[in-house]
């Protein structure tokens, strides 16, 4: 709710509260006033203080008039009021420069909003009148004087007359600013009731040291008249004698601020016209700024010419001209105003490229949508068809501006953080909403209840969208093969957003997880879905199976998807840490549980819990009793236990984690995150309850091997190395790191330096039989002697 310049409706109940008491003269009117801190003007730049003359030249520098009569001024003098303010201004100015505003820029868009709305009243009383209906359209026109360090805002809209200056512009003195004031600190005060303090007006003295406002009403026989305060204890009212040159020939109200020495840059055309393109593009009524502007025309050079000859083309030169006047400016349409029926999908496409600065992007999906009810609102929201570009270092970042907030087309801000959730900060859009305060900075906005409401139905329209582009609602009925890319294209852009809102927002967690997609052991080079898997699911299963890993191609190669696979289960690949985040906080889809297939005891199959099953393992295990004593022995600090697996088909290994063990993918991240963070490695933080179970295979001729040299030679290093590198193959194929890349390197050379052993002597003894099959000469039993030294050696 923002100041309203008529207000003859309120007149009445508002004239008790500002109720002056008379003192000697009956010109001059006062209350009694107690300020909380001195707000007097500098000294030289009281206007009341200076002498009658160097005021009516500074009022003809302002307005461009000549100098008026002494009786004029005279006249002016005798119908001045002085009126106290009766509330704490020093109080309430403090909250305003300190509180309500952190940006002082905003000055400029609260006076033009306030113009627009003077302007909007005429307009309507305009179509109600008669008399007024041949009344020229309302303006706003806005002008600034470096040299002189003022900016003047002027409208032709309904102008006030002099109860309407005291009690609208005095509204921001009511009693209860203190109570209001304690209630904002806390937290609990109502922000709505700010606009009741008018204190848009008052964000002039953000810049202004002092402030006049020249007015005059459009009800018949109404005066000009000049109000004029310096933010301090008081403001005067007075009839504005003036030359005809400036005067308000119908009606309307011209504000003129007196720039403080630390705004003066508030005086630049250039300041103006970049604040006025933020802020009030989209003002319905049209703004004509006051610009300088430089056009280069040539001239004959006169010097150049001066020998010029008969029949030669004459020399002409380049002058500038310099020429001053006022411009419209060019206020694009909202198009969130207009039915959807009315825009063109190609405008909807030309206002996303022209407001977002994205000439090279053309949205996947956009919707427009009217709130009404409890709360009205109008909205235009996009899906991007590609990845920002201040996105794509850091996926929240903070300087990103997604969704513009507007407020009866005044832009407000766009770095709102609870206007969406961070986890759609990938959504661009504009909101246009008339039930919030306009006058208030973005901290305190953030507490209003009706921006909570308005939260709740962007996410929902967003989803909305999100779910046409999964279900390809847009896409033109092709081949069956092309349908779907869309969503492909906007899960690899924006997906990671999806599993962060799976994460965070448990308010909306079931709408999010049926978009989530997943690589799998079943979908190839696709992506597929929770609602895919179910459907694919084999009779009986009881579980969604996921393993982790390291990318889709490392992930596929690890021994526990061939646990499932071996028996037509699907299983799901979380491919990064973002992933396993996500999944954890699901549980559970439908009514089937989400299983780590890499944790100890995780499968429970069919055919594992059969009688048979059960003893057949525990032959196996007592079979190979030697082999995992040895390898618990061997392995010790480093698994928690070895047992053997009937579920692997062509891995000899597996290493699989205990029920509260982290996958290694985890592991790594979490690793990585703590050198980051300056921690060092956080590997010997995990503790033991990340040492992992390593399976084997009984099955498999390198676990036979193993087993055979155990029991043949316990004690050899060769067994020990063997073992060893069967655990490190397990951990490389599960996805864990190797702990010692440089022993893992010497037992491999070792293993290599065996097979180069054993070529070598199959290749001496072949020669030998060779040799005594045939006639060959000493020289040719030489050479095998020394081969077979060589070997030896």
């Amino acid at each position: 709710m923002r100041l309203s310049f008529a207000a003859s409706a309120l007149l009445p109940l508002l004239a008790s509260s500002f109720a002056p008491r008379y003192h000697g003269s009956a010109r001059t009117k006062t209350t009694t006033f107690v300020a909380s801190r001195s707000t007097a003007s500098r000294p030289g730049h009281n206007y009341d203080d200076a002498p009658s003359g160097v005021r009516r030249r500074r009022q003809q520098q302002l307005f461009m008039s000549t100098e008026a009569p002494a009786e004029a001024e005279a006249a002016e003098e005798e119908t001045k009021e002085t009126y106290e303010f009766q509330a704490e201004v020093g109080r309430v100015m403090d909250i305003i420069i300190n509180s309500l505003y952190s940006d002082r820029d905003i000055f400029l868009r609260e006076l033009v909003s306030n113009a627009a709305d003077a302007c909007d009243k005429k307009r309507f009383l305009s179509l109600t009148d008669d008399d007024a209906s041949d009344l020229p359209s309302p303006e706003i026109k806005i002008r600034s004087d470096p040299a002189e360090g003022t900016v003047i805002i002027e409208d032709t809209g309904v102008g006030m007359t002099r109860d309407e200056l005291i009690n609208n512009l005095g509204r921001i003195a009511q009693s209860g600013t203190k109570n209001f004031v304690e209630a904002l600190g806390k937290g609990s005060a109502d922000v709505n009731l700010i606009g009741q303090f008018g204190v848009g007006f008052y964000s002039s003295y953000l810049v202004a040291d002092r402030v006049t406002v020249v007015t005059k009403s459009m009800q018949p026989g109404s005066k000009q008249l000049k109000w004029e305060s310096s933010a301090g204890q008081s403001y005067t009212i007075s009839d504005d004698v003036v030359d005809p040159s400036d005067r308000i020939e119908l009606s309307g109200t011209r504000i003129v601020l007196h720039l403080k020495d630390d705004a003066l840059q508030y005086g630049e055309f250039s300041k103006l016209d970049e604040l006025l393109k933020r802020y009030s593009e989209f003002i319905e009524f049209p703004i004509s700024v006051w610009k300088e502007t430089t056009e280069y025309k040539k001239v004959p050079d006169v010097e150049a010419n001066a020998d010029l000859k008969e029949g030669e083309e004459p020399k002409m030169k380049t002058v500038p001209e310099t020429r001053e006047g006022f411009e419209v400016m060019e206020n694009a349409k909202p198009i969130w105003l207009r039915s959807p029926r009315e825009v063109s999908e190609e405008e909807y496409r030309e206002f996303y490229k022209g407001a977002f600065r994205a000439s090279y992007d053309d949205p996947q999906k956009f919707t427009h949508f009217f709130m009404e009810g409890q709360i009205e609102c109008r909205s235009v929201l996009y899906i991007p068809g590609m990845l920002p570009f201040e996105l794509s270092k850091d996926m929240f970042d903070e300087n990103a501006r997604n969704i513009r907030l507007y407020v009866k087309r005044v832009f407000i801000n766009d770095a709102f953080d609870d206007i969406m959730p961070r986890w759609l900060k990938f959504v661009r859009g504009v909101v246009d909403s008339d039930d919030l305060p306009l006058n208030v900075s973005r901290e305190i906005l953030q507490k209003s209840k009706v921006l909570s409401i308005i939260n709740k139905r962007l996410v929902r329209k967003s989803l909305d969208m999100i779910r046409d582009i999964a279900e390809g609602r847009d896409e033109k009925e092709e081949e069956e093969e092309e349908k779907g890319v869309g969503y492909v294209q906007f899960w690899n852009n924006f997906g990671k957003y999806l599993k962060v809102g799976v994460v965070e927002d448990d308010r909306h967690r079931k709408d999010i997880v049926p978009l989530l997609r997943f690589f799998s052991s079943n979908s190839g080079d696709e992506y597929t879905s929770l609602d895919s898997y179910v459907e694919a699911m084999k009779d009986g299963q009881k579980s969604i199976y996921y393993v982790t890993g390291d990318g889709r191609d490392n992930t596929a190669m690890s021994p526990v998807v061939e646990k499932l696979s071996s028996r037509g289960y699907e299983v799901l690949y979380m491919t990064e840490p973002l992933d396993e985040i996500c999944i954890e906080s699901v549980r559970q889809y439908k009514e089937f549980d989400l299983v780590d297939a890499s944790k100890e005891g995780s499968l429970n199959l069919e055919d594992e819990a059969d009688e048979d099953a059960k003893k057949k393992e525990e032959e196996l295990r007592a079979e190979y009793s030697s082999l995992i004593d040895y390898l618990e022995g061997t392995l010790a600090g480093k698994v928690q236990k070895v047992t053997t697996s009937s579920l692997l088909t062509g891995s000899p290994a597996a290493l699989v984690q205990g029920a509260y063990g982290m996958s290694p993918t985890m592991q790594k991240y979490m690793k990585a995150q703590s050198v980051a963070s300056g921690g060092g490695d956080a590997s010997g933080q995990m503790g033991g309850m990340n040492q992992a179970v390593l399976e084997i295979n009984p099955n498999h001729p390198i676990v036979r091997d193993l087993d055979r040299m155990v029991k043949d030679d316990i004690d050899s290093e060769e067994t020990k190395n063997f073992a060893v590198l069967m655990y490190d193959v397990a951990g490389m194929m599960s996805g864990y790191e190797i702990g010692e890349v440089s022993d893992f390197a010497q037992r491999v050379m070792a293993l290599m330096s065996v097979k180069a052993r054993d070529d070598v002597e199959d290749a001496v003894v072949e020669e030998k039989e060779k040799k005594s099959d045939g006639d060959g000469d000493d020289d040719d039993d030489d050479e095998v002697r020394k081969v077979d030294v060589e070997v030896m050696a």
